[in-house]
């Protein structure tokens, strides 16, 4: 099992911190650094920014916004950053969601499972630098009315084979996952329910005739280290609370779903209520403690690193940190710790 380290979202007041991290992860051999992109900030201008500023660590997109970009301009950026970091991007991909789809892009939220394959296809096709032409639902390249034709990459990628990811939710999802993707991109990765999860990921490699060799399992887990495993919970309660209570609309919450499917349903629900009421401090006090514990890495270093084993016996190939702790000093600490927790317990690769 290799470490990640998910930055999230860039603009939040610490970008400087955030390099400082980065730079602290590659000292110690993690494998990747993600970032991410919303409706602010977007992930390819940061992960140039910070692969100028490494050495050895992978960049990657956790995620490019599907709707936010033409599959031949994901592979024209895809393409431009893994020549500018020497053969170190990895490309991380999403639908989003309805909100930010049609209310941020302009681009209807439909039949995202279709649109998903359609805009793989096309951006290996580009990366593989074939002449690109395509016919499907949702794009067609060139359009057939106009002056356009097919046309080739000109930018030539370090590697042969830049590594495509996949954040995926519900099962049909992951079973498109495992059938088309390099790796998932997995939030609120619990070890113990991960066999369900696994088994569509499985289904998908499976249809496509390939095992589950070489394919990157990579949930971000949140981290936050300390001798007070409630106090610890508190930290990342707002997290948890935004995402089963606040992304999305009440109806289309991907992040609620699984919070149900996972056997949360109850307080799935009381976190929605209270959240879109504004009463962020209850849907936040609403996240069972047990959700926590089994999605975060919480408590003690020594706790911390007895449970790494849990994911990796589940199938986690790169377990990504997302460090919650306060300052600075001390997020610098949550990412040496986890180095030399991950060494200590010889589940490291």
């Amino acid at each position: 099992m290799k470490l990640g380290l998910n930055l999230g979202y860039w603009g939040a007041g610490n970008d400087a911190e955030n390099l400082v991290l980065a730079q602290e992860a590659d000292q110690l051999g993690y494998s990747v650094v993600w970032a991410a992109e919303a409706y602010g900030s977007d992930a390819a201008t940061v992960l140039t920014w910070i692969a100028a500023q490494t050495d050895r660590i992978d960049v990657g997109s956790a995620v490019f916004q599907i709707p936010g970009r033409t599959p031949a301009n994901t592979a024209m950026t895809a393409a431009t950053l893994d020549t500018l970091s020497g053969g170190r991007f990895r490309l991380g991909l999403g639908v989003s969601g309805p909100q930010v789809s049609e209310g941020w892009h302009g681009v209807r939220f439909d039949k995202p499972l279709q649109r998903t394959r359609e805009y793989v296809a096309i951006v290996r096709k580009a990366l593989a630098r074939e002449r690109v032409a395509f016919e499907g639902e949702f794009f067609t390249l060139p359009l057939p009315d106009g002056p356009g034709k097919a046309l080739t990459l000109t930018v030539h990628p370090a590697r042969e084979h830049i590594p495509i990811y996949i954040a995926a939710i519900g099962p049909k999802n992951l079973e498109l996952t495992g059938e088309i993707a390099d790796g998932w991109l997995a939030i609120f990765y619990a070890p113990e329910f991960a066999g369900e999860l696994l088994a569509s990921i499985s289904a998908g490699r499976s249809a496509a005739g390939l095992t589950m060799d070489g394919f990157d399992v990579v949930p971000t887990v949140p981290v936050v280290i300390g001798d007070d495993l409630g106090a610890c919970a508190d930290q990342v309660r707002p997290y948890c609370a935004l995402y089963i209570g606040g992304m999305g609309s009440r109806d289309r919450n991907f992040y609620n779903q699984l919070a149900s499917r996972m056997g949360y349903e109850e307080a799935a629900q009381a976190i929605q209520d209270a959240y879109l009421a504004k009463d962020y401090a209850g849907a936040a006090g609403a996240v069972p403690m047990e959700f926590i514990d089994r999605t975060a890495l919480i408590g003690p270093r020594e706790r911390i690193r007895d449970r790494l084993a849990a994911y990796a016996d589940s199938g986690v190939t790169t377990l990504t940190i997302a460090t919650y702790a306060g300052t600075l000093d001390d997020r610098i600490a949550t990412v040496r710790t986890m180095a030399e927790a991950l060494d200590e317990s010889g589940l490291g690769s």
